[in-house]
């Protein structure tokens, strides 16, 4: 009875992640998995309601009615950088000659002395998500989950006008970004990533559980308008405009959880480090000759019934991007001339051992959740999360390509009962603007912001079986 639904959702929503780019909203993390935890901003791993738990904690797997999800949401992203005009006689023109250069000469982002602003191309995506499980009698369950994360989908239009209508000439008022970001054309990065959840969750008593995932990633990333940096890659030939690549891993997530008191509930997971096989075509633009790892991630939380029909949620996420050197190195190692690539050092150049990368800290995001049974059929959700942003002042460079700087999410959502086996439910989110500015350290006369700001609507099917 259950076979058609399962294999359409399953093929439905494996055909759109991986033709579709993911969001980033906390570095390039979702805020959150699963419709109803996207109402709840993102939090609720003390809170199981639906099979998409094993996402977020899959102790909370065996508390859920055997059932299927699908949802798929519409996010856009909207980025853009800025910057100042360079002093008169910097404008940098492709000038970098090579390994060993002792002193960088002045790079000027968008290879001019104009003052420019410009925003990234590719504003909307779908984003699905699919999930299942099933009982194994009263103590214990099994599920499955589908499920994205990812989003530097950066576009900056260069080396011809900014327009739409197919033509390669200038039209009135049209953005010249010759000869482009970084020098080489038009720049930008895709990086999408897939994660296939096998989760087993059994009860400790009636209201304790524990539960571990299997998880296998599925990752794919390309790069364009780079090519400026090869005097200071490893391997020029894989650094940019090589078309996409992927990579597979694995990693497994542990989840707790249990009634403390009366009407009170801690959990905890945490996500293992994903060892991802290196991407080749870009073994000169990655650390480690294009290892691009997923960092782990670890989240605690309490959910309260306030009263019969309100539940508050509280939950902090931690995000170890520091432990991931594609992602956490910082520029200087490219351009320190005492112990950078700049020096002759070839590890710290692009694609070496400890090749330059985005310089991201880890990530603490802090999760507040309400929820209110309204009525016999309708459930409201509202939440707001903060977290600092990952990217600090002196690598906005590099970050043009993946602006994920944003701090603070409004969430509001519902569910809606449509019979006792079917249930519609829907989430809303804002990502709230922020910027980050800082000097180009490749020309530090020239200052550089960056910015970024999203809505995102999603909705989903609940089927209990």
């Amino acid at each position: 009875m259950i076979g058609k639904p399962f294999r359409y959702g399953l093929l439905i929503t494996l055909g759109l992640i991986v033709n579709s780019s993911v969001n980033a909203t906390n570095g390039y993390f979702g805020h959150g998995y699963g419709t109803k935890n996207k109402g709840l901003a993102g939090g609720g791993v003390a809170l199981p309601q639906d099979a998409m738990i094993s996402a977020t904690n899959p102790a909370g797997l065996v508390f859920v009615d055997e059932r299927i999800e699908l949802g798929i949401a519409a996010f856009s992203p909207v980025r853009d950088y800025s910057a100042t005009a360079a002093p008169s006689g910097t404008d940098g023109t492709a000038c970098w000659n090579g390994l060993g250069t002792p002193t960088p000469c002045p790079f000027t982002i968008g290879g001019n002395n104009t003052a420019q602003s410009i925003d990234s191309d590719n504003e909307l995506f779908w984003i699905p998500h699919f999930a299942m499980n099933w009982g194994l009698g009263s103590q214990a369950g099994i599920g499955l989950s589908l499920y994205g994360n990812g989003g530097m989908n950066t576009e900056y239009v260069g080396g011809q006008a900014q327009h739409d209508d197919g033509s390669n000439f200038p039209l009135p008022g049209d953005l010249q970004t010759t000869p482009g970001t970084f020098g080489a054309g038009t720049a930008g990065v895709n990086l999408e990533q897939l994660f296939l959840n096998a989760t087993y969750s059994r009860k400790m008593g009636a209201k304790s559980s524990w539960g571990v995932s299997a998880i296998a990633a599925y990752q794919r990333f390309e790069a364009k308008g780079l090519a400026t940096f090869g005097g200071f890659s490893t391997n020029a030939a894989n650094l940019s405009n090589n078309g996409v690549d992927d990579s597979f891993g694995l990693g497994f997530k542990l989840g707790i959880q249990g009634e403390i008191i009366k009407g009170l509930t801690l959990a905890a997971s945490y996500q293992s480090k994903f060892d991802m096989d290196e991407f080749d075509k870009y073994s000169g633009l990655f650390a480690e000759q294009g290892d691009f790892d997923i960092p782990a991630t670890w989240t605690a939380g309490l959910a309260l019934k306030a009263t019969p029909k309100q539940v508050i949620t509280f939950d902090i996420q931690r995000i170890e991007y520091s432990d991931v050197a594609a992602i956490a190195n910082p520029m200087n190692n490219l351009i320190n001339t005492t112990s950078g690539c700049a020096a002759g050092v070839t590890s710290r150049c692009l694609g070496g051992s400890d090749g330059a990368g985005f310089g991201w800290r880890d990530m603490t995001i802090y999760k507040i959740g309400w929820q209110w049974a309204a009525a016999q059929n309708w459930t409201l959700r509202a939440g707001f999360s903060h977290g600092t942003q990952p990217i600090p002042e002196s690598e906005v460079v590099f970050n043009i390509l993946a602006p994920a700087v944003i701090e603070d999410h409004l969430t509001l959502g519902f569910s809606w009962d449509i019979s006792k086996t079917s249930e519609l439910s829907f989430a809303f989110m804002h990502g709230f603007e922020k910027s980050v500015s800082g000097a180009n350290p490749l020309n530090p006369g020239q200052d550089v912001t960056i910015t970024m700001h999203q809505n995102e609507a999603e909705v989903s099917w609940g089927w209990k079986f």
